[in-house]
Formats: C-alpha cells, structure tokens, sequence
C-alpha cells in the first residue's frame, strides 16, 4: 500500500448545537475531491476524536466513503488505550472500506507506557487482529509519549505495520527512522512547517491539519519536491510557515475552523470544552491567510 502525498486529518463539522453536521461534510469532501489530495484521515485528533463517540465514529467513517471520489484513499483514526477497543474501531472501520488505520500512541498510564517494550506490545497487538494494516500516529506534543526510532525500526518488521506519522517536528528523527526501518516502511510527517524538509530527507507523505484549509498549497510542495524543483518547493515553504502554526501549534482545531471558513469550506464551531477564537486571534489568522486560499 502506497501512503504517498497529502493528506488531510479532516476536521468534523459540527452544527452550532453540538451535532455531527453531514450536509457540511458532503461540502467539504465534495471540493477536496476537487484538488491532488491523495486521500483523508477521518476520526483523526484534528477531528476532534477524543470527544466523538463510537457511533459518532462510525457515522462519519460512512459519510465520507460516501461521498469521497474513488481514487481516494480511506485511512480512519481508530486509536484508543486499550488493545481491545481499537481492534475493535479498526475492524468497524474496515468493514465499511477502509484500506488502513492510523493508530495513536497509547498514554494515559504515561509511566507505564512512555518505554518501548510497552509500545510495540500495544502495536503488535493490535496488528495482530487487525484486517487492515496499520500506520503508527506519534504525536508526543499532545499525548506526552514519544516512541522512540528503534521501536519504530522494530515494529517495521510486522507485515501489517506498513508506515507512521511523525508529528514530533524532530527532523533528526525523522531522519534516523528512515534509516533504520525496513525496505519499504513509509515515514510520513505531521508537522507543515518543516514539510518540505521532512521531504527532502526521505518522507514519503504526510498527514496535515493545515490541509483541510490550504490543500494546494501543500500540494503544490509535493509535485515540487517530485519534479524536483526545489525552488518552488523552498518558496512555498516559507509561505506557510507561519499560517500553519497559528492554525495547528498556536490555535489548534478553532483556529484550523476559522481558516477553513475563510477558504470556501466548513469549520464550524468546535466541540466543547474547546471554543471559538477571540476577534484579534480571528484577525491574525485572516492576515496569515490572505494569499494562502482553498
């Protein structure tokens, strides 16, 4: 299975009651079919997982294999702390068309399982009972676990391990696992500000929220880094550094909302506890995205 290209972690649209809003995701998915995305993460943490329910789940991962265009790939968010719900997430999801499953690092218990011999337990677990294979989401800024690269190297070596978002930032580890992993294991990074050169040095893809706002202009970062012009690549670049931190490091889901409404999508409110944007924290993003449209 190849992970290669964009893609977005799509946001859930909610409607201002807090409800799963399907006519909204139909709108979105709709224009993203539109553009080179190569595929979406639905149920991701930029979906808002963490408070969706299981049916709630479930209902979006049938909305956009709905609505997506064929040549899309299907990736579904199906992490969760324990072995036995994600089996069981993974395998919903599989049977409604998914090809794979990004699956988070488990952290509640962080002092248990902040060590690699609990990581790939967990992994090679749940790959065990999975009919789809699997894609390692590390994200240590939110969940406070960090695999480290050699567990990553190890867990390479299970046939239905296939890739990992990378989501550190850390360009050295990034560098150091695709080194280390088994011919053939993708690394794909979570992190747009240094996109382009998690490219450069081996990635095949990534997994941006930034996406779900700006999808050309990831895009076009990715046809450049395969026609090697390295240029266009360094110059658009640097024209979403700054956009893509307020919409993911500074402001997060609300501030990724406010820029998709701003570029002819839906964001929509977000699901409490988190909220909407102050006015000058709207105005910042309005100023970073002016030339940087859907």
């Amino acid at each position: 299975m190849k992970l290669h290209g964009i893609f977005p972690p799509i946001a859930t649209p909610f409607d201002y009651e807090g409800n799963l809003y399907k006519a909204k995701v139909r709108h979105n998915v709709e224009k993203w079919n539109q553009t080179g995305l190569a595929g979406y993460v639905v149920t991701g943490s930029t979906g808002e997982s963490v408070y969706l329910t299981t049916e709630e789940k479930t209902l979006l991962w049938e909305w956009v294999a709905e609505f997506a265009a064929p040549e899309k790939l299907l990736i579904a968010g199906t992490g969760m702390e324990s072995v036995r719900e994600t089996v069981d997430l993974t395998n919903r999801a599989a049977a409604i068309g998914y090809k794979a499953a990004m699956v988070r690092t488990p952290h509640y218990y962080k002092n248990l399982l902040d060590n690699p011999a609990a990581q790939m337990l967990y992994f090679r677990a749940v790959a065990d009972q999975t009919g789809i294979p699997l894609m390692i989401y590390n994200w240590p800024q939110a969940t406070g676990v960090d695999i480290a690269a050699e567990a990553v190297a190890a867990l390479s070596e299970h046939p239905n391990i296939v890739a990992i978002k990378e989501s550190s930032g850390k360009l050295e580890k990034v560098m150091k696992m695709i080194r280390e992993v088994k011919p053939g294991f993708q690394v794909l990074v979570g992190s747009a500000p240094t996109l382009w050169p998690s490219f450069a040095v081996g990635a095949v893809g990534a997994v941006l929220a930034y996406a779900n706002a700006a999808p050309y202009s990831t895009i076009t970062i990715w046809e450049a880094h395969r026609t090697r012009d390295y240029d266009a690549a360094r110059d658009w670049q640097n024209r979403i550094s700054h956009a893509a931190y307020l919409v993911t490091t500074r402001y997060g889901v609300p501030g990724l909302k406010h820029a998709m409404d701003l570029n002819g999508y839906y964001g929509g409110p977000p699901r409490l506890p988190l909220t909407t944007l102050t006015p000058e924290a709207k105005r910042e993003i309005e100023d970073a995205f002016r030339d940087l449209k859907g």
